[in-house]
């Protein structure tokens, strides 16, 4: 009989999200949960040991003297939420230019006003390394009472070498403490800083020649990304930077069409990118190049709604055309502030028409493959992470359905109990 340290048993639901573990889940793919009514799982070390019915449960583990045993009887179980597309670190706060995009104010007369990136920027620039962290951490501590036990964490608000090093130490610092997963991207080319507007080629050069060999050599991320649009980085100059990243060995991605046509879609599928973000005016030609080439579309619901947009990405001709698709927050201070998953389930049902199945396969098991951790998180299969929620809810569809409310109420990281009752330990 196997020993376990961990056992829950009678969960109404239990997603498993089991499948082919070779690639992210594409079309009707993204309908199966895996789901095991009267489900019962178990852990050891924290990894998981056995997954299968509660009647099995008593033939196949073995309690041992210490083991902790959580009921879940008319609740439903599954995987930890995984964020693949956050801003985490930075100092400061915008809520003055949400007032001013309520009175219709644009991007070029928020930034005239000191907003914007760069006003970000400034304050990141200025902050020590423990106000990042302790920053950063509060919002670690939200997303997982919220049920997120994986996370991207992007630098991007330094634009010089000095800074971004200091964001990606600092998010490399917050993995090593834990309980979350926290992986690394370098986004250097975020904005073209103050310094450079008049010279942006320089700037790129200087990601190219100077950040990135540096950000390599150390070994401070695993993907690099660039903010590919209209008034920022070109799709030539993006793709000049994603190239010579690859060759340093940090895997591309990019935020690709989230204001205009620009083609990104097309060139995150030509270098083959693990990921193309937002895609609100993604062409059918660049969604099709994705499709083929197997390029992730992390889609960024709660953006399109924060700033007004009264447009959504599409979602469903991506999946039908066999995009896998994922979903993230965009967790930042300007554009998307919020550490809920939930709210974006929510957001991706209501807002691109994506079935509460659907979402929840894009917010566990695709979004772990945008991140390059489906090995370990995503799914509740043997040998991975013990990374689980209860939720409050007999059902998956309750996640999407209830929203502005937190129905997570046990988290479990690495075969331990942090978040109870809605709590989060220690």
């Amino acid at each position: 009989m196997i020993q376990a340290d961990l056992i829950i048993e009678g969960a109404a639901e239990l997603l498993t999200l089991r499948g082919d573990p070779t690639r992210p889940r594409r079309g009707a793919e993204m309908q199966d949960l895996g789901i095991i009514p009267n489900g019962a799982m178990a852990a050891r070390r924290g990894k998981i040991i056995w997954v299968g019915p509660t009647t099995d449960l008593l033939s196949a583990l073995k309690p041992m003297a210490f083991s902790k045993r959580i009921e879940a009887y008319g609740k439903t179980v599954m995987p930890g939420l995984v964020d693949p597309h956050t801003h985490l670190v930075f100092e400061g706060s915008r809520e003055n230019e949400f007032a001013m995009r309520i009175q219709g104010k644009s991007c070029m007369e928020i930034a005239a006003a000191g907003g914007g990136i760069n006003a970000t920027v400034a304050a990141t620039r200025k902050a020590g390394r423990q106000e990042l962290r302790a920053a950063a951490r509060k919002s670690l501590h939200r997303m997982l009472a919220l049920g997120t036990t994986a996370v991207e964490a992007k630098s991007g608000y330094g634009l010089d070498l000095t800074t971004e090093l200091k964001m990606l130490e600092v998010i490399r610092e917050l993995n090593e403490e834990g309980p979350m997963t926290v992986v690394t991207t370098f986004l250097g080319a975020h904005e073209i800083p103050p310094e450079f507007r008049r010279n942006p080629e320089a700037y790129v050069d200087l990601v190219i020649t100077r950040l990135i060999p540096e950000v390599a050599a150390r070994k401070l991320a695993r993907f690099c990304d660039v903010f590919c649009e209209t008034g920022v980085f070109s799709v030539e100059q993006t793709e000049r930077i994603l190239r010579a990243a690859a060759a340093a060995g940090l895997e591309p991605r990019v935020h690709a069409d989230e204001l205009t046509d620009l083609g990104g879609a097309a060139m995150a599928a030509r270098i083959k990118a693990r990921t193309a973000d937002h895609l609100l005016y993604a062409s059918d030609d660049g969604i099709s190049q994705m499709a083929a080439a197997g390029v992730i579309a992390v889609l960024l619901p709660g953006t399109a709604y924060f700033l007004h947009l009264q447009r959504s990405a599409r979602a469903r001709d991506m999946i039908n055309v066999g995009v896998p698709v994922a979903l993230a927050t965009d967790f930042n201070p300007g554009t998307c502030m919020t550490e809920s998953m939930p709210l974006i389930l929510n957001l991706a049902c209501t807002q691109m028409r994506m079935l509460p199945a659907e979402a929840i396969v894009a917010g566990t098991i695709n979004a772990a493959w945008a991140i390059d951790e489906q090995d370990r998180v995503g799914s509740l299969e043997v040998g991975k992470q013990a990374d689980v929620l209860i939720l409050d809810a007999p059902s998956h569809e309750h996640l999407c359905y209830h929203f502005g409310v937190n129905l997570v109420e046990t988290v479990i990281k690495n075969g331990k109990v942090v978040v109870e009752a809605g709590q989060l330990l220690g």
